[in-house]
């Protein structure tokens, strides 16, 4: 297992703290970052079922502790523009580019559905949450978070570039 962890820090090391230093905008705490998810990543190793999902297992673990960094913090007051949405790994297409599109679509939403969108996709509000936040009944944002993904949906779905199936389900994207 050292081995393991060895050559994970050889190959990822630099590249997972560009990565969290990019996300978190401050060196301290990007270090204090990049140890936690090695020691995670040591820890965790033995439930590595893969070994050739090794990065994108790597990378979730990364994704995860920043956004257990954020959640800590309480840094739910941060503006909602200076939220970036994670990249997935797929077999299907290149999210790295789908990203940025939905990034757009996200952008010409109401101000009202984009903060619905952002907040609980991206900044793990629960709908209970986002109630109490907007001082709206939760019925009533359970409506806005559902219209505001529907819109979202359509307008990704209506993309000449997306391919979906009958159901909605994404199978192609052209940038």
């Amino acid at each position: 297992m050292k081995t393991e962890i060895n050559t994970i820090w050889i190959d990822l090391n630099e590249e997972l703290y560009k990565f969290i230093l990019g996300k978190i905008k401050d060196e301290q705490t990007s270090k204090d970052i990049h140890q936690e998810v090695f020691l995670k990543i040591q820890t965790k190793i033995h439930q590595l079922k893969h070994t050739s999902k090794l990065t994108s297992w790597v990378y979730e673990i990364t994704r995860n502790t920043i956004f257990d960094y954020f959640r800590k913090v309480n840094t739910k007051n941060i503006p909602i523009y200076n939220i970036d949405i994670p990249e997935k790994e797929t077999d299907n297409f290149d999210y790295s580019k789908l990203t940025n599109c939905i990034n757009e679509k996200i952008e010409n939403l109401s101000a009202e559905h984009k903060e619905a969108i952002i907040l609980t996709s991206f900044k793990n509000y629960s709908q209970k949450e986002l109630a109490k936040h907007l001082k709206l009944s939760y019925s009533g944002t359970k409506s806005r978070v559902q219209k505001a993904r529907e819109i979202l949906k359509e307008n990704i779905l209506n993309c000449p570039n997306v391919e979906s199936d009958n159901t909605g389900k994404l199978l192609d994207f052209e940038k």
